[in-house]
């Protein structure tokens, strides 16, 4: 009768161990979580870009066609004056929406950028067309080269 130890060889668990890292690496490379991060805060600007144009627009509802008077002529996203100001904050220079946390009859508070940005800003542009009188909410610091923009 043969006496035989059971158990692995330290090369066996290693090997083991080095086959599972392996495939582990490929596994998170696949996932890519640097994209699904950011495409995880574009759908939450997105979010954020159509609530603050709707209560812009039931503030349009209910004010007879008139938008706030703080929302300034514009073309493009991207100029720092056209910002909206967050909830709390100091309004110098940027477009303060005040008047829809009012009561919290529109807004409770002023969505804020996932990656918060600005001081007092809420990380989010709001203008108004001269010609069309069109309403637009962006997101300039989108991510991924992506564009987030609404226009009513």
């Amino acid at each position: 009768m043969r006496n035989r130890k059971q158990g692995f060889t330290l090369i066996e668990i290693l090997l083991v161990v080095a086959a599972i890292g392996i495939l582990a690496g490929i596994v998170i490379l696949a996932i890519n979580p640097n994209k699904q991060l950011g495409d995880t805060k574009n759908a939450q600007r997105s979010a954020d870009v159509n609530t603050i144009l709707n209560a812009v627009y039931q503030y349009v509802i209910d004010s007879n066609g008139v938008a706030p008077a703080t929302i300034t002529n514009g073309v493009a996203c991207g100029v720092a004056t056209q910002e909206v100001c967050k909830t709390g904050g100091t309004c110098t220079g940027l477009t303060d929406l005040g008047v829809l946390t009012t009561n919290a009859k529109y807004l409770v508070a002023i969505p804020t950028d996932p990656v918060g940005v600005s001081t007092n800003g809420a990380g989010y542009e709001v203008y108004k067309n001269a010609t069309t009188n069109r309403i637009t909410v962006c997101a300039p610091d989108a991510e991924q080269g992506a564009t987030i923009s609404v226009t009513r």
